[in-house]
């Protein structure tokens, strides 16, 4: 950090804050995670100065040796970990990585039966605003109005109806298991493709608390931070007949040279999520999910499909007479992070909407516990009830910092901007 206050005083400044924020304050975003030092400083490393397009042993640069070796340790250790036949952890994103699978799988103008991101999908699922809608005829299913379940007869209905080239399964905001058998099976009766984005559930995946999509699918894609906790990066498994078109189709195909500092961070995560003590703590991350929405519960709060079998929950904050993005800066003031979110059949737009999308992957990683799960939706419950209460809003601020010293991050990180 000295050489970087030195040079740059504001993004110096930036950073620290940005650390300081991380350690203060309740993270609760189901997308978000923290990554251990030894990831920061594989990314942080000089193979970011390293240009190595192509793959290991077929560059079309010299001096890729050491960076062919990261790269390949990043493919094992993921082939390993999930069990893949075929990796590619070229992506620099989840999106990216999507991209690639489409386009070196269907064309233009084909239809794909995907969910519908206001009832949890994501933007690249089919989304008008995004390449995805905009290139593709786009076929939506959902969850039941009642259940909030993900609804298996209308995925098949809709598939039988319209026999769509591919079938994307996963969610950025889905609180349930996804059967993905039953997604297999209605994929072949339509001879589809299958493609399931695991990008929010991989690091349950890894662990085992959450069935994996890798037998059943064509082509599964990941983003390698959330609950696995890498990186922010992309990843592409998928069988081995597979291979060649999705490593053209990254690159040359839609992306040049390759992230080397980021892909040995994902090859650092991917170690790490091979031992048992990883195991043990998505483990946590459920138990705490569970506690945690069974606390909220108690509290009248009402969750989407009733409550939650992975990392997060969706709040459906309408019998709180708060809205989404009031809910966000109410808590956000109070020291708890969250982000608004579209429910199944909200009846606000996406900028205001009715419900907060929260997860646990963060609260664990600093070693947070159910008590602690129980503790944070009582202040939740606090700052809702009372949005507008500034005292209340500082009293459960208080609290939270206090939960937070009990659980600190990146603390040589904190001192040593301090000391220069």
């Amino acid at each position: 950090m000295k050489n970087l206050k030195r040079t740059d005083k504001e993004i110096a400044e930036a950073i620290y804050n940005e650390t300081l924020k991380q350690h203060t304050k309740l993270q609760l975003i189901a997308s978000e995670n923290f990554v251990s030092e030894a990831v920061l400083e594989a990314q942080g490393s000089i193979m970011t100065n390293k240009y190595a397009e192509g793959y290991p042993h077929k560059r079309y640069y010299g001096g890729c040796e050491f960076v062919d070796v990261a790269e390949e340790l990043a493919v094992q250790r993921a082939k390993d970990l999930f069990q893949a036949e075929h990796v590619n952890v070229q992506p620099h994103s989840g999106s990216q990585a999507n991209m690639a699978v489409y386009f070196s799988s269907i064309n233009a103008g084909d239809t794909i039966l995907a969910m519908n991101l206001s009832h949890g999908g994501h933007l690249t699922h089919g989304s008008p605003v995004n390449f995805s809608g905009k290139f593709y005829k786009v076929v939506f299913y959902g969850v039941d109005k009642e259940t909030g379940y993900i609804n298996y007869k209308e995925v098949e209905k809709l598939a039988m109806l319209h026999e769509p080239r591919m079938i994307v399964a996963g969610a950025s905001a889905y609180p349930r298991t996804i059967d993905f058998p039953r997604f297999a099976d209605i994929a072949k009766k339509v001879n589809a493709l299958l493609m399931v984005d695991m990008a929010h559930i991989a690091g349950l995946v890894a662990a085992g608390e959450h069935p994996s999509p890798i037998p059943f699918s064509d082509f599964v894609t990941t983003t390698t931070h959330k609950t696995l906790r890498g990186p922010r990066g992309g990843m592409i498994l998928c069988k081995s007949m597979y291979a060649k078109q999705i490593d053209k189709m990254v690159f040359p195909g839609i992306q040049g040279g390759p992230l080397m500092h980021v892909i040995a961070a994902k090859a650092v995560a991917f170690k790490e999520a091979s031992v048992p003590e990883f195991k043990q703590y998505q483990k946590q991350i459920v138990l705490n999910a569970k506690a945690l929405s069974g606390s909220l519960t108690a509290h009248g709060f009402k969750l989407v499909s009733g409550g939650t079998d992975n990392h997060l929950m969706l709040l459906d904050l309408r019998n709180k007479n708060v809205t989404g993005k009031d809910a966000e800066i109410c808590l956000e003031k109070a020291g708890i992070i969250v982000n608004k979110n579209m429910l199944p059949f909200d009846d606000k737009p996406p900028a205001v909407t009715s419900g907060i999308r929260i997860g646990t992957p963060s609260l664990t990683t600093r070693g947070m516990k159910e008590k602690e799960m129980e503790t944070i939706a009582d202040l939740m419950d606090q700052v809702i009830a009372h949005p507008q209460d500034e005292s209340r809003l500082k009293q459960v601020s208080d609290q939270v910092l206090k939960l937070c010293e009990k659980f600190p991050l990146y603390k040589e990180r904190r001192e040593e901007y301090q000391n220069v």
